[in-house]
């Protein structure tokens, strides 16, 4: 007879006791493989054969008692004999449960060796096979099932059967039935629950239970559910999981993960042989949902009736490549067309049309528009194409992803890559009212890192803001925090001064940085990105994890990305405290707000009042630069409201001094703007600028900041770039509000 498989389970070789009669064998296919593997079995009917039902009494408490009960009832005749195992027994159990068994039950299980009805020598004594009455195996079929010795010589058996037996299965059935009247009988399924229910009382948890039935076909609505957002049956018939009828009568697996069984047949062999094959090839499946064997079939019958079937087809797979080929072009092509124009952001807005958006030195126009359809593809084509990312895209939910620069697009077999001179893309998919997606994609440059000629200077600070620097640089411990909106070149400043440190200090300083994510290489440092993050609150407890790391990896000068959280700011100033020059970023509205800000998160104010803790406080904005070629002079143009209010303010000489913005020409690109610049104030506090503002006497602190620390605030040093003629009147007043207001105000 034919032995009917479970099918293999990847099990360790720990998983079993010596003593258990269990084969283990090694994989053949890789020597290397660590992995074993152990085949079960159970007997198949046929016309001869009857399956051996196991009389057990389920009122007994131990399990142990109920098998060797069974092993000397079932096979103590003088007529009959058979060899029973842990492993023949326990087909369908976790690798926990098998050992439980094999470790609790006695000798009598493993072989009973009783006066044979009928023995052939020409049956291999190493095969653990069953036999029954006169059903002979045909050559074919003996050389089928030859010993696993002959297969692999790293067959390792615990207990090999000592003989093989043929039973007559009519006869043992009514053997044991008479010898067992008393005796509520079991099936293999009831030795599974037993087993099970003794194996969970061993560990503690019997109150847990075995199984959880799913109670959701009950609904009038459950196959409509289920088959909502093109959830399909991926085993139905067509569908992309071919299985056979028989093991499709049991199971259903749909491509969203859930998987239906049948709860009379939980222990099969063809669903857990299903489980273990779909695992295998990495496909989605969750955890058993038992229902009746009629809900299977209306599953089924809904999904033919309605057609609901994924059917994969190399044709169609061809045309998704291609149309996902064109998107990458799409998105390439896009993504150069933005680099030559040193394009900070692209938007994308995906509605009853698409529109592009390019922010090009602040400002947003419009570059082109598609079709929606277009648009869906392009933004599906965007996160497919990024290196790091969730793992499925999802249309009505917040993600974030990052390309880098260096990489081919995924997907593009090499061939799509951005242009040189893009070190990365960050990329923020958002749902939108009226509309289906809006995506924005920050670009990171290459230029923007890392020369030596590329100082803070050429970023726009003035001589005296680069000494304020210099001076910060050179303290050995505090922090020093840069303040200001998103987008306004914090990263940047930071990533130039930490490299200008690194060159003062002769590479010898340990620099380590905590971002998330590096935007910029930083020659010479340590970046420790925060990964493994899906959502903000993970991303805030990595980010804290990554901190802390950071603090213990014996740094001399630590920057971090940004303090978000109280948690990262506390961290902050414990690395300050502990002897480390620590810089930061924050969003604040000034330089003095920063003190607000970190009181706002918790931190204590006598930290807040320490000039040696905190050491510089800087808040800055970029500030697009006038094209020096088509600048206009103010002058030219008195009655225009803005130099109407710069007279008001500054007299004639102002409006002497002043510049406004030309048409443009061939220099800046017909826009009559040329790239932007950062625009500064910074602090160097003592004791008594700190207390003002703890106090709350903001203007108290200001004042005594412009006279007694020789400060300017961000209006002042605008107003001062203006009338050196890099920035136009109307830029001043964008930022810092009306010029008449600020001296009469």
């Amino acid at each position: 007879m034919r032995p009917s498989f479970f099918g293999n389970k990847k099990l360790k070789k720990t998983d079993f006791d010596e003593q258990s009669d269990v084969q283990i064998i090694e994989n053949p296919v890789s020597e290397d493989s660590q992995e074993v593997y152990i085949e079960q079995m159970n007997i198949a009917d046929s016309e001869n054969l009857q399956p051996i039902e196991l009389p057990i009494s389920l009122d007994i408490p131990s399990v142990a008692e109920q098998i060797n009960e069974y092993s000397s009832n079932a096979y103590e005749t003088e007529q009959t004999g058979v060899r029973a195992s842990a492993t023949n027994l326990a087909g369908g159990m976790s690798s926990e449960q098998i050992s439980f068994l094999a470790n609790h039950t006695s000798d009598s299980l493993e072989v009973v060796e009783e006066p044979m009805l009928e023995e052939t020598s020409d049956i291999p004594t190493n095969d653990v096979q069953y036999y029954s009455g006169t059903d002979n195996l045909t050559e074919t079929e003996t050389d089928e099932y030859k010993s696993e010795e002959t297969i692999s010589n790293k067959t390792v058996s615990a207990a090999p059967p000592k003989a093989h037996t043929y039973i007559n299965g009519e006869e043992l059935t009514k053997q044991t039935n008479e010898k067992n009247k008393d005796k509520s009988v079991g099936t293999r399924e009831d030795l599974h629950k037993a087993v099970q229910e003794a194996f969970l009382k061993a560990k503690g948890e019997q109150d847990e239970p075995a199984v959880e039935f799913n109670k959701d076909y009950q609904s009038p609505t459950f196959l409509k559910d289920l088959f909502d957002n093109d959830n399909v049956c991926i085993t139905a018939s067509g569908g992309s999981l071919p299985v056979k009828d028989e093991t499709r009568m049991l199971l259903a697996l749909f491509s969203n993960g859930r998987f239906f069984v049948c709860e009379t047949y939980k222990f099969d062999g063809k669903v857990l042989g299903f489980e273990y094959l779909a695992k295998k090839r990495h496909l989605q499946i969750g955890k058993p949902e038992y229902v009746p064997m009629p809900v299977l079939q209306s599953i089924y019958e809904y999904s033919n009736r309605n057609g609901v079937v994924e059917t994969v087809t190399i044709e169609k797979n061809e045309e998704e490549e291609q149309a996902q080929a064109r998107m990458q072009r799409d998105f390439v092509t896009i993504v150069s067309r933005a680099a030559s124009l040193r394009v900070s952001d692209i938007h994308i807005v995906v509605a009853d049309h698409t529109t592009v958006m390019f922010r090009t030195n602040g400002l947003m126009q419009t570059e082109m528009e598609y079709n929606k359809d277009w648009g869906e593809s392009f933004v599906r084509a965007a996160f497919a194409s990024s290196d790091i990312s969730d793992s499925n895209y999802a249309q009505n939910e917040y993600q974030a992803a990052q390309k880098l620069g260096r990489t081919p697009l995924r997907g593009s077999h090499g061939k799509l890559v951005l242009p040189r001179n893009v070190l990365g893309i960050r990329l923020q998919f958002n749902p939108i009212a009226f509309g289906t997606r809006y995506v924005i994609m920050r670009m990171l440059y290459a230029q923007d890192s890392s020369s030596a000629s590329d100082g803070l200077e050429s970023l726009g600070f003035t001589e005296r803001e680069l000494d304020f620097f210099y001076q910060l640089r050179g303290a050995p411990t505090g922090i020093t925090v840069v303040s200001g909106p998103t987008g306004s070149g914090k990263s940047t400043t930071l990533q130039r001064n930490m490299i200008q440190m690194l060159q003062e200090r002769n590479y010898e300083i340990n620099l380590i940085t905590v971002e998330d994510p590096p935007e910029y290489p930083i020659p010479g440092a340590r970046q420790m990105p925060v990964t493994n993050a899906s959502s903000e609150e993970m991303k805030e407890r990595e980010f804290t994890k990554a901190l802390s790391a950071a603090l213990r990896s014996d740094p001399d000068s630590l920057m971090i990305g940004e303090v978000r959280t109280l948690s990262s700011a506390d961290l902050a100033f414990r690395g300050a405290l502990s002897g480390h020059n620590v810089w930061t970023t924050l969003h604040a509205n000034s330089a003095p707000a920063i003190l607000m800000r970190f009181r706002d998160m918790g931190i204590e104010d006598f930290k807040l009042r320490d000039p040696e803790i905190m050491k510089g406080l800087l808040a800055q904005r970029l500030f697009r630069r006038i094209c020096p070629y088509c600048r206009v002079p103010a002058a030219e143009k008195i009655k225009l409201p803005s130099v109407v209010r710069l007279r008001e303010a500054f007299g004639d000489i102002g409006v002497e001094s002043a510049y406004l913005r030309g048409k443009g020409c061939e220099h800046c690109d017909y826009k009559g703007v040329k790239g932007r610049m950062s625009v500064a104030e910074i602090v160097l506090p003592d004791a008594t600028f700190l207390d003002l503002v703890m106090k709350g006497e903001t203007k108290k602190a200001t004042n005594y900041w412009i006279n007694d620390l020789n400060g300017m605030t961000l209006r002042e040093v605008a107003i001062s770039h203006m009338f050196r003629g890099s920035i136009d009147l109307e830029e001043v007043e964008r930022w810092t509000g009306f010029l008449n207001q600020i001296v009469t105000g």
